[in-house]
């Protein structure tokens, strides 16, 4: 008897790993609880945040945003199921965002205070902490690609303007007239600032007390910049955001995205990170960095240090927008302290998940 007991017990202790194993497993064979020894393909993408209320848009335009998040994010997934780089998934979903006008970003770029299309993009490599970015591009189509090129073919990080669109031409990425860019939703909103901007110079004349950031205030500037956090096979992480700026932006003005550590960031040792909403205070707060560095330092899961920069650090500086976040266990962090926020992800049983509000 005591010998049969003790080869129950034997064989209870060899096998309880294997069968807690197999009832873990989803239809996908992913396993749902993630931890150093069972890292998982992990992809996120945004489309920005903002002013985004519930019943704000018709149903036929949430169904098309519905439908270009979730075509994005699988594009992403279905690279990395195949093989490919955590960089490549992350080009791959970004393109489609920016070859769609529907977000602030490639093709559906807002206009700056002249009238022009100025467009931003970074991407960082978390295996190698290379990162590529470039700002005030007119004629390129799709900016990810060419800071994917900063990164992997010059020496530089960071390209800007005229210089940025020669090394373009030299990396024979494909260049558009600077009308490709014109939207008519997007050229409506730059006349409704212009026109509220008049009535404000008209107030100060007559000695009315008004506020200089009122224009950053209006629901069409806080929408669109897109992004994507990946974790490959290899357990690599990276993160790429793309943007057309601020509606209005002046003087040549330059906001987080392709600023490493604000917008964008990520390290294979704790995270990858990509964010959206008023630049000027990610780029004062590190706001990207700071995640990563309450997860290494802090040992912080990725939602709370997401939660502690978003809804605490940037909500008290007076900031509003939000971040995706990927762990190296590919468990996801979402926060946002706008209304809400273009999102998709895929879940523990490999399926898109689209979100656009925040209740």
């Amino acid at each position: 008897m005591k010998k049969l007991l003790s080869f129950f017990l034997l064989a209870t202790f060899l096998l309880f790993p294997i069968l807690l194993s197999a009832q873990q497993k989803s239809k996908t064979g992913m396993l749902k609880l993630q931890s150093p020894q069972n890292p998982r393909l992990g992809f996120v993408i945004h489309g920005g945040a903002g002013v985004i209320k519930r019943g704000s848009l018709s149903p036929e335009r949430e169904k098309e945003y519905r439908a270009i998040l979730e075509k994005s994010v699988l594009a992403g997934y279905k690279a990395l199921q195949s093989g490919k780089s955590s960089l490549d998934a992350i080009q791959a979903a970004i393109i489609i965002m920016e070859d769609s006008p529907m977000f602030n970003a490639g093709k559906g770029s807002v206009f700056t205070a002249d009238g022009k299309n100025e467009l931003d993009a970074s991407i960082m490599d978390g295996k190698t902490m290379n990162a590529g970015a470039v700002a005030g591009l007119h004629t390129v189509k799709n900016p990810i690609l060419l800071a994917r090129a900063v990164m992997d073919k010059s020496p530089h990080v960071m390209m800007i303007g005229d210089g940025a669109e020669k090394f373009a031409k030299e990396m024979k990425l494909e260049l558009v007239p600077e009308k490709y860019f014109w939207t008519q939703r997007r050229w409506d909103s730059l006349q409704r600032i212009i026109k509220r901007e008049k009535e404000r110079e008209k107030a100060k004349k007559e000695g009315k007390q008004v506020s200089i950031n009122e224009y950053f205030e209006l629901p069409e500037n806080k929408f669109g910049t897109v992004g994507a956090v990946a974790l490959d096979k290899d357990g690599n992480l990276a993160a790429g955001t793309s943007t057309g700026g601020m509606t209005y932006k002046k003087y040549g003005r330059v906001g987080d995205v392709p600023v490493i550590g604000a917008g964008t960031y990520a390290d294979n040792k704790n995270c990858a990170v990509s964010a959206t909403g008023w630049g000027e205070f990610f780029i004062r707060l590190s706001v990207s960095k700071d995640i990563c560095s309450l997860v290494e330092y802090k040992d912080m899961g990725i939602q709370d240090a997401a939660n502690m920069v978003i809804k605490q650090k940037l909500q008290k500086a007076g900031g509003d927008g939000g971040v995706i976040a990927l762990d190296n266990k590919g468990n996801i962090g979402i926060s946002f302290n706008s209304e809400g926020m273009y999102r998709a992800y895929i879940n523990d049983k490999g399926e898109p998940v689209v979100e656009i509000y925040g209740d």
